[in-house]
């Protein structure tokens, strides 16, 4: 029900897709992720260009995560 209310959906039916798409997308894969710190638009850049995602800012840092 929180996913529903987060993607703002009038229909559980239309949340259970995508959760379940998720399941069936990340079955396999660990929770872990390898972790990574960025200071520089540079830095940025290159984290971006090998698929890791900005998960948040901390003290002028962004930090950015990739599975492993």
């Amino acid at each position: 029900m929180h996913v529903k209310y987060i993607l703002d959906h009038k229909n559980i039916k239309n949340t259970l897709l995508y959760v379940n798409l998720e399941n069936v997308i990340f079955q396999n894969e660990s929770g872990e992720f390898h972790v990574k710190v960025a200071r520089t638009p540079d830095e940025i850049k290159a984290l971006l260009e090998v698929g890791f995602e900005y998960v948040c800012e901390k003290d002028g840092l962004l930090f950015f995560r990739k599975r492993k």
